[in-house]
């Protein structure tokens, strides 16, 4: 069992990664249109906050410290979506990949957010 726990955490920091990765290319998108410019900026930034605590977890000194990184992670996950559709509302062109994207931010969300139940003894 231990085994496939690690398995699935090393799986999930693999899936952080592709989704900072497939974020960073659709900013590269969003720069073309200026009014876009900022709203790119923060993306990449919540976003890879959101792989980042997690990885940062992993080295903390206690419970409460890891279920304090994945919190964090939790809320970078909801400002990520925030922004995603806010470029869904503004651009027809770049809908579609904005919904892509914001489907895989929400499955990892439900993810965090399950773990952090879970840490706090609430499930």
């Amino acid at each position: 069992m231990q085994n496939d726990k690690e398995k699935f955490k090393k799986e999930f920091i693999g899936r952080l990664i592709s989704l900072t990765v497939r974020v960073l290319r659709f900013a590269t998108k969003l720069r073309t249109d200026k009014n876009l410019w900022s709203v790119a900026d923060q993306l990449i930034r919540c976003t890879g906050s959101i792989g980042a605590n997690v990885v940062e977890a992993k080295g903390s000194g206690s419970t409460k410290d890891y279920t304090r990184f994945f919190e964090i992670a939790l809320k970078s996950a909801n400002e990520t979506k925030y922004w995603l559709v806010v470029v869904r509302e503004y651009s027809a062109e770049l809908r579609a990949e904005a919904n892509s994207i914001l489907d895989e931010v929400d499955q990892v969300a439900k993810i965090i957010g399950s773990s952090v139940l879970t840490l706090k003894g609430k499930r």
